[in-house]
Formats: C-alpha cells, structure tokens, sequence
C-alpha cells in the first residue's frame, strides 16, 4: 500500500498514512486534512501539475516558496520550514529539487474534487483555469478546468445533463432524484449566447444563483462523477488511479450523503483507489459497517440495507464488491 508521512508541515507536527482501498481523514476545520491529500496530488502528479502550471503563464522560479503559494494558494509557503519533511513509499522526498527541476510529464493519476467546488461554477458554468487569480488553489483552478473541457467535449449533445441514461446506474439516478433534485431537471440553457447549467421544470429554468445551497454544492461533484466514470462498458478513466473527494457532504440533506456514499462504493468497484476528508458521522458509519461486514462475511443485502437502496442486481455486485475492500480511517 502506498505510505505517506508528513513531519513539520503547517499545522501538522506528524502524520504517518498508509492508504487503502477507501481512505478517510477526519478532524475539525484546519486540522491539515486538505494540505495532507494535496500532496498526496503533488507527489503524485509533478510534472502534470508543473507544465499546466507553465501553460498558463505561472512562473514560481523554480523556487520551493513560491510554489506553495501557487500550487496551495496565497500566503501557503508558510506551512514549509527548515525542519519540514515529506516521506512518500519509504523515501524522503527532496521536495526542493523535485520542485525546481522539470519532472517527467504523465497523464493524471489523482484525480481530485476540492471543497471549494461550488467555485467552479460561478454562474452556472465552469470557468477557466486562467479565470482565476494567481492567489487561488491549483486545485480549485485544476478541478474547474477539468469540468469545462468535460462539457466541452463530452455534452455537447441536446437533452438533459441529469437525469441521464448513459451515466451513472438507474437506480443512482432515481435515487438522487428523488434527494437533490425533486422534480427538476439538470439542463443547459442559454443566455445571449452564454451557455449556463440550469434547473428545469416545464417551461420554468432555474439559474445556478436561486438553487438550494445543496444543489449548487453537489453539481460540481456531480459532473466530477460524470467524468470518473465515462458512459458505456468502460467502466473508468484507465489513467486515473486515485479519486479524492473533499468533504463530499456539504449542503446535503442525510439521504443525500447517503446515496452519494453509495456512488462512492461504485467508484471503489471500478477499481479506483478513493480518499475522503470529511466532518460527516455517516462516512465514519459507512466505514465502519464495512469493517464490520467485512470481519463476518455479511451479505451484501445487509449493506444495501443501511442505505435504503434497492436489491437490484447491480447494487448487489457493487456491494460484493465494496466489502471485499480495505478502508482506513485517521
């Protein structure tokens, strides 16, 4: 399993994470759980991250402060000191000459959706990566990018975005209808030529501004999904091998964090390794009854059980399939 320990960074005085199946990250707010899965994306994906950074006109100079505060935003390179130390599989990692040299350049391998999504769409469509200031988030400015070429290349086509028939499981769908959407539907509208994301019921289109805190919360992540897992027999982006997911639960009602848990489960089957940070009890829950089932070969019903879901054929595979699976929780 792949370890990661971090020693003297910001806020965190230790931590030493080694990473299953499912892994979660819990505590209070600053605690160090974004900064800790954010390099996870970094070691993971340097030289990515270093030519889209080039693209878009971002120069650090090659130098260790002036990174952090583009890759983690303004003010940032004060979480790095002289005693600081990064520990990735077992190496200590010279991050100052791993930042200062141009490393290889690969296709994604973290794939990773931020709390500050709700960013992402600031009138009801993905901005740019260069629509941000420099000050802001690499992740925030990456995971935007990500869902603009999505809508770009992949919806193109008329209908709505949700409820779809080729994405996502039936009874996901029919599910998150019936938590965060009612009776509306997830479409795209224009205004003066501007595409936006809107709500629509009949003849009525609500914009991105007048839905529920829930709603403008969960699209982003929505189209996330959509893009982990693409339409047809393929059941995941081959070169994505990791899936983090920050505090999946904000602005949503408890059936919602529920079924959007079981997604989680189906990202897992797909063969994608996932990370959590949350302040969510139910993903605790969620990680326990795994754990649980686990130990004593429960049935996968009892899994559907605990999430009111249906004893389809799929549910059921996909349940299998998630208790066979390691989770760790810090």
């Amino acid at each position: 399993m792949t370890r990661l320990a971090l020693k003297n960074i910001g806020q965190i005085q230790a931590a030493d994470l080694k990473f299953g199946d499912l892994t979660v990250l819990v505590g209070p707010q600053a605690s160090g759980k974004s900064i800790t899965l954010q390099w996870l994306k970094l070691l993971q994906d340097t030289g990515l991250i270093q030519k889209q950074l080039d693209t878009y006109g971002l120069d650090y100079e090659g130098k260790l402060p002036q990174f952090l505060d583009v890759f983690f935003g303004e003010g940032m390179h004060s979480i790095w000191g002289d005693n600081s130390e990064v520990c990735f599989d077992g190496k200590v990692i010279d991050v100052a000459k791993r930042i200062g040299r141009q490393q290889v350049d690969k296709s994604e391998s973290v794939f990773l959706i931020p709390a500050q999504r709700v960013l992402a769409l600031p009138n009801g469509w993905p901005r740019p990566f260069q629509g941000y200031s420099a000050c802001d988030p690499y992740a925030v400015r990456a995971f935007s990018e990500q869902l603009r070429v999505l809508m770009d290349r992949e919806f193109t086509d008329t209908g709505p975005l949700f409820p779809k028939s080729n994405r996502l499981k039936s009874d996901y769908r029919a599910l998150l209808q019936e938590s965060v959407f009612a009776d509306f539907k997830l479409s795209v509208d224009k205004v003066q030529s501007q595409k936006r994301l809107v709500l629509t019921n009949g003849d009525d289109n609500l914009p991105f501004m007048v839905w529920s805190a829930g709603q403008r919360e969960f699209v982003p992540l929505l189209l996330g999904l959509y893009w982990l897992m693409p339409p047809g027999k393929v059941a995941r982006r081959n070169e994505i091998q990791w899936v983090i997911i920050e505090e999946l639960e904000m602005g949503l009602h408890p059936r919602a964090i529920a079924t959007v848990l079981l997604i989680v489960l189906e990202l897992l089957t797909r063969g994608y390794r996932v990370c959590l940070s949350t302040h969510s009890p139910q993903v605790l829950e969620l990680v326990w009854a795994l754990e649980a089932l686990r130990k004593h070969e429960g049935a996968p019903d009892a899994l559907l059980d605990l999430f009111s879901a249906p004893h389809s054929k799929p549910l059921r595979n996909m349940a299998v399939a998630a208790i066979a699976k390691i989770s760790k929780v810090y």
